[in-house]
């Protein structure tokens, strides 16, 4: 035996047998120590993964929460069940969540953390506790891009909240369009319709679509809350039309003279003039015929409201500026097939039964023949400030109840249309030129070849009509640390 290792000794093949034999332990352990580093890495990103999306899922629980905390602790641990993929769960005393205080623009905010432990067959050699991994991630929301142009109110996951089809060219490429809706389609653009805005998001899904030209989609957003839910009719504003009597007396010259007196004294004598007097009843709705300036309150006062509105093809009605004052429609609908034009305004579609929650409200409709030149008060202490047109929240809500703006409406309307518990649907050939039109409704549907151009930026752009700062703005959930 001894001859034998003094023959490998002196054999240069035999000294490569032996170096290999020293250094194997080294190249077992590396391969061992890579393979348990590689695990760690691979369960520190999983983890990580984890980790961001539980914060995540704990913030849009605050959002739909109004900020409260009580089910996020739920949210998170079912959010890791499902996106934990180290096969095996946290430690034990995992998750922690805590909650940091608002901060600047940061609101609603979620921290967790997580930790996994578990032994590896080479490191555990060595080791008397495996290590502890930990993840931390801190989501919030942020703001988003804006007031959006378009939002649908609509919370019932049956509901498009957002339909785009036909021929509708919609042309808003400096706003959001958002819906409400958590519907796997929050948002649709079908057909040959094209829609052209800086970005559409929802509440639930939205599906990529062609006729989308947008900057981004942001399926699975915060809700937005509605921007003029403070803003409420009151009974003691209306003053309602009740039929008046005004009694018009004319005089004109009788056109005939005779001659008095005689001989020298006889003189040229003009008749007396003739005296007409017209009595007329100034009904109680609003139609282009109705001398509204001259209607009256049953206290006396000058009307501010009226049973309906109607404007006849080829007719006119002018309301003049307003000065913020709004025209109350009591129960009763609104039909413009002609002209209508009003400064510094808001036609309010109301009831003044305000105790009663199932009070009548009426419909606004708009003809193809129609053309409405309209823009929202601006003042700060406005009641319908930013709202050009405003349908009461009692209205109900169903698919027989539809707000119409139809056909080749070359209406310029500057503020918004708020429709709040009803759908509002555009359709026709119809074209809406304006500068600051934000339409609010339950759903918005635009059809047909309808064609809206709308350059509403910012709220800079658009505080000369009341818009901008309504609580409108959309938010965002991103992770922040």
């Amino acid at each position: 035996m001894i001859s034998l290792f003094r023959k490998l000794w002196k054999n240069k093949r035999g000294n490569a047998i032996v170096i290999a034999g020293a250094s194997l332990p080294m190249i077992v352990g590396a391969a061992g120590l890579a393979s348990d580093t590689i695990q760690w890495t691979l369960w520190k990103r999983q983890l990580q993964r984890a980790a961001d999306s539980a914060a995540i899922a704990g913030v849009y629980d605050r959002q739909s929460a109004n900020g409260a905390t009580t089910t996020v602790s739920a949210t998170v641990a079912h959010d890791v069940s499902i996106n934990l993929h180290t096969w095996f769960g946290v430690k034990t005393g995992y998750p922690k969540i805590d909650y940091p205080a608002n901060s600047g623009v940061m609101t609603n905010q979620v921290h967790v953390t997580l930790a996994i432990q578990k032994a590896l067959p080479f490191s555990s050699m060595f080791m008397t506790a495996a290590p502890t991994i930990i993840a931390n991630a801190t989501a919030a929301s942020i703001p988003g891009p804006g007031d959006p142009c378009m939002l649908a109110t609509t919370d019932n996951p049956k509901d498009t909240g957002l339909t785009y089809s036909g021929d509708a060219d919609i042309e808003m490429p400096d706003c959001p369009l958002f819906s409400n809706s958590p519907s796997k389609n929050s948002a649709i653009a079908k057909g040959s319709s094209h829609v052209h805005a800086s970005s559409v998001a929802g509440v639930g899904g939205i599906q990529n679509s062609d006729n989308f030209q947008v900057d981004s989609y942001r399926p699975y957003s915060p809700k937005i809350p509605d921007p003029y839910a403070d803003v409420n009719p009151s009974a003691s504003d209306m003053h309602c039309a009740v039929p008046t009597t005004v009694t018009t007396t004319t005089t004109t010259p009788s056109g005939t003279w005779h001659w008095e007196g005689t001989g020298s004294n006889k003189v040229k004598v003009d008749d007396p003039p003739i005296v007409t007097t017209t009595t007329t009843t100034v009904p109680t709705a609003l139609t282009e015929s109705t001398n509204w300036a001259a209607a009256k309150a049953s206290d006396g006062t000058a009307a501010n409201c009226f049973s309906s509105l109607s404007v006849s093809p080829g007719t006119t009605l002018n309301l003049g500026d307003r000065h913020g004052a709004p025209i109350y429609i009591n129960g009763g609908d609104a039909f413009v097939q002609g002209n209508l034009s009003c400064t510094n305004c808001t036609i309010v579609m109301t009831n003044s039964d305000m105790t009663n929650p199932n009070a009548t409200i009426g419909s606004f409709k708009v003809n193809s023949t129609a053309n409405i030149n309209m823009t929202a008060p601006a003042g700060a202490t406005d009641l319908f400030k930013g709202i050009a047109i405003y349908q009461d929240r009692r209205a109900p809500t169903g698919p027989s109840y539809v707000n119409k703006i139809n056909g080749n409406s070359g209406s310029i309307i500057q503020g918004a249309l708020y429709f709040p518990k009803q759908k509002l649907e555009y359709n026709g050939t119809g074209t809406t030129s304006a500068i600051c039109t934000m339409f609010v409704a339950w759903t918005l549907e635009f059809t047909g070849n309808s064609t809206t151009s709308n350059k509403f930026k910012s709220l800079a752009d658009c505080s000369a009509y009341g818009l901008g700062g309504g609580g409108g703005a959309t938010r965002m959930v991103r992770l922040v640390a």
